[in-house]
């Protein structure tokens, strides 16, 4: 049997083996490429730790003008809503019933101080008893004291401001009969420069930065610790700077907070009494503190913060966070996150946990100086 008609069907297998082998390489895909993401090298850095509190202006004194005799108001003195000196005269009370007391009681002056004058030469002579000379003395004394409450209650009938400041609108006018201790105030005096600012800070909030301050992880402000600065109803900040006085030395029960008062110049007096402000207080430096871009910060399913860094393999990796405030447009971190961790901010939707990356520095980020940032953000703590 011939052997030689074999050989092409040998060939033709050789070919079609060789067309398929070329045909798989070709449509073998290409090695999968790293994805590539955007980091910033995180830095400890010195930052300056305040807490911002709502609070509420009150005037710095208070005197609520009120009557000392009775009597008719004559007259009115001030113009309403104008600023009046320490001892202006307010309102004149008809005096006439207190100048005739005033005649009376040193009428009766008169005549006591001349008995006692006489009964004192014939004390000498033994022409009247010592006890007789003892009354007269007495009853002088009673007439020159009789006089000296004449005299005040007829100062009194002028009301004079007892502090300097602005006064209200007047709550009596010509013709109304006033009397001594009387509930109703006649008019209100406030001073307004300087001016107190009360704020409120919960007890828990106070331990905590306590707390803080005795582990060493807060540093004390130092000379700025009692400065405060205000931000206005409208948002705009105060141009001046106030001082911390004290803290109340209990809690508020029924609303669990401590009440911070502090004292602020107003010479333009743009505060009035009864103003909504909140205030800024320097609670203390945190010298290696770590600010995180905001845009490399996110939140997993159980609502914690969460961000993905990378390693030194260039693997990445899931970081649960602690924040506790934000900081202009970064967050301040309290656990999670140290100095020279690389943060991805850039192409997070691209990567998972574990994947390899190819690293760049991130051009989404531009972040503030702790120094140029507002100080107080977001005071809630929020931890793992």
């Amino acid at each position: 049997m011939p052997f030689k008609p074999a050989f092409p069907a040998l060939v033709t297998v050789v070919l079609l083996a060789s067309l398929l082998s070329g045909c798989e390489q070709e449509q073998a895909p290409p090695p999968a490429q790293k994805p590539q993401v955007g980091v910033v090298t995180l830095q400890a850095q010195p930052f300056a730790l305040t807490t911002e509190l709502p609070g509420r202006t009150s005037a710095y004194r208070i005197a609520e003008v009120r009557p000392q005799v009775n009597g008719i108001i004559l007259k009115r003195l001030f113009e309403e809503g104008a600023e009046v000196k320490a001892g202006q005269q307010l309102y004149q009370i008809d005096p006439a019933v207190y100048e005739a007391t005033l005649k009376s009681a040193q009428a009766t002056l008169q005549s006591t101080r001349s008995l006692a004058e006489r009964y004192k030469q014939l004390v000498d002579e033994q022409a009247v008893s010592r006890q007789e000379f003892d009354e007269a003395q007495a009853q002088r004394l009673q007439a020159e004291a009789a006089v000296q409450s004449a005299q005040i209650d007829l100062r009194y009938t002028k009301v004079l401001a007892p502090i300097a400041g602005r006064i209200g609108r007047s709550l009596v006018t010509e013709g109304a009969l006033v009397s001594n201790g009387q509930s109703n105030a006649m008019a209100v005096i406030q001073q307004l420069d300087p001016i107190y600012v009360d704020v409120t800070q919960s007890s828990a909030e106070m331990l905590k930065l306590r707390r803080d301050l005795a582990s060493g992880r807060l540093q004390k402000a130092g000379e700025n610790a009692a400065e405060v600065t205000l931000t206005l109803e409208d948002g705009s900040e105060y141009r001046h700077t106030g001082k911390l006085e004290f803290s109340e030395v209990s809690v508020d029960q029924t609303t669990g907070s401590v009440t911070l008062r502090a004292v602020f110049p107003n010479p333009d007096k743009v505060l009035l009494p009864g103003m909504f402000v909140h205030a800024q207080l320097q609670a203390g430096v945190n010298a290696e503190a770590i600010l995180a871009p905001q845009q490399g910060v996110t939140r997993d399913q159980r609502g914690r913060p969460t961000a993905l860094v990378v390693n030194a393999e260039d693997k990445v990796e899931q970081r649960v966070l602690q924040t506790e405030r934000t900081v202009g447009n970064q967050w301040l971190i309290n656990d999670g996150l140290k100095s020279g961790d690389r943060l991805i901010t850039e192409g997070l939707q691209y990567v998972k946990p574990g994947d390899e990356v190819t690293v760049s520095e991130a051009s989404n980020v531009a972040t503030d100086k702790p120094t140029d940032a507002p100080a107080a953000g977001s005071a809630d703590s929020e931890e793992e």
